[in-house]
């Protein structure tokens, strides 16, 4: 299978490395050239229950020296989705499927406008990945990846793609209800990602305080009430208690929105915390908690030539 990965990040260098180990022609797509000329020198490099690994891989800013692939990994931040799979046209041919692994809500709309619906799967991830330099990733946990189609169909291709990870160790599933996996997934995400930012603290860590666990059970009931409303299944019966549950299963985990603060980079709030302010707008349902969440992350983003030391 021919692959390109858009984004070398933590899950799109793991995912290069995996799948070029395991004989398939991959490529990662980058669009900064001092990293590209770093990760074509000295490939990837996996650490993994205290072993390392590295693997050559094929890496370029030019999308025209990949052409048409099989499959396109969409593992950029949700902000940069519309120009990354713009920028990306060459890699799409007539029987092109594009994966989207990303955060949030909303990358399969954005994809699906300039590609069009029927290329695009959905997918939430759960692998344990931590990007410790450029080309270096720590895999902390090999979780499933859930992956579906907004229409609810099974095409062969994403067969294919589920058989393909399967056989390399890449637990994967298929989902005829995308929507309520990225929704579940999201108000996971909503509920962790900026309290985690704010505080500057682990995963579990935020469960040891009673002010950061009552924000957290807030923030969780505001984004189930918007799921209620717009008659989303999800796939927990309790959602604060699954918020909790999976604070404890990740307790050392610096969650990827924590990762940004702390890297002075910009967060993706507006497609986690954001969405269940923007949705909670459109339904009249109050989101205090959330949408004091996204002032305070914004903030910080705006302040880091400011903060105190």
């Amino acid at each position: 299978m021919r692959i390109a990965i858009i984004g070398p990040g933590a899950i799109g260098c793991y995912l290069a490395a995996v799948l070029t180990k395991g004989r398939h022609e991959v490529w990662l797509l980058d669009k900064n050239r001092q990293r590209q000329a770093i990760l074509e020198k000295q490939g990837v490099t996996v650490e993994d229950s205290g072993n390392s690994w590295t693997v050559a891989v094929n890496v370029t800013v030019e999308p025209k020296d990949i052409k048409a692939v099989d499959l396109v990994i969409v593992g950029v931040k949700s902000y940069d989705t519309k120009e990354a799979i713009s920028r990306a046209a060459e890699l799409i041919g007539e029987n092109t499927t594009v994966l989207t692994l990303q955060n949030g809500i909303g990358n399969i709309e954005i994809i699906s406008e300039v590609v069009g619906q029927d290329k695009v799967i959905g997918g939430v991830t759960n692998l344990g990945v931590t990007l410790l330099e450029w080309g270096k990733v720590r895999l902390a946990g090999k979780g499933e990846t859930i992956i579906g189609r907004s229409d609810g169909r099974i095409p062969v291709q994403m067969r294919a793609l589920r058989e393909a990870f399967n056989s390399l160790g890449l637990n994967m599933r298929i989902s005829r209800d995308i929507n309520s996996i990225l929704w579940s997934k999201l108000i996971i995400n909503v509920g962790i990602n900026a309290l985690t930012a704010i505080t500057r603290l682990a995963n579990g860590r935020i469960l040891e305080f009673d002010g950061s666990r009552r924000i957290l059970q807030e923030l969780v009931r505001e984004a189930t009430r918007i799921a209620k409303r717009k008659r989303i299944k999800l796939i927990y019966d309790d959602p604060v208690a699954k918020v909790e549950a999976v604070c404890e299963a990740t307790s050392g985990n610096i969650s990827s929105m924590l990762q940004d603060i702390l890297r002075r980079k910009r967060t993706e709030i507006d497609f986690i915390n954001g969405v269940i302010v923007r949705q909670g707008q459109e339904l009249n349902i109050p989101t205090p908690f959330n949408a004091a969440v996204v002032d305070l992350v914004k903030t910080i983003e705006s302040s880091y030539s400011l903060a105190v030391s």
